[in-house]
């Protein structure tokens, strides 16, 4: 138990001299790398375009006409996975999590 509480104190010190510099945010700073957030409208429409690509009749179109529908179609998959966001999760913080559940209970 003592291990436990030595562990635990080293963890502590390293994470409170960690060097995390704090910035006041002004608002008017735009990075040319934030995403331009979805709209639902924007999400709406694809999504239509993209039903509305499924049920074409493909069979009565040349090569050409498919191969713009289909890099359209990967536009606009892509366009929505980017706008769904999530959070994830890797393996070795859940393996962290796991482990300070253990020792800690």
């Amino acid at each position: 138990m003592k291990n436990i509480k030595v562990y635990i104190a080293i963890v502590a010190l390293a994470f409170s001299f960690s060097p995390f510099s704090l910035k006041a945010d002004t608002g008017n700073n735009v990075k040319s790398s934030d995403p331009i957030p979805m709209t639902e409208i924007r999400s709406e429409k694809l999504i239509n375009r993209l039903v509305e690509i499924k049920e074409m009749n493909l069979s009565d179109m040349n090569r050409a006409e498919k191969k713009e529908l289909r890099e359209e179609v990967r536009a606009a998959n892509k366009e929505l996975k980017k706008a769904g966001g999530g959070l994830y999760i890797s393996v070795g913080a859940i393996i962290l999590i796991a482990l300070l559940l253990i020792l800690l209970l």
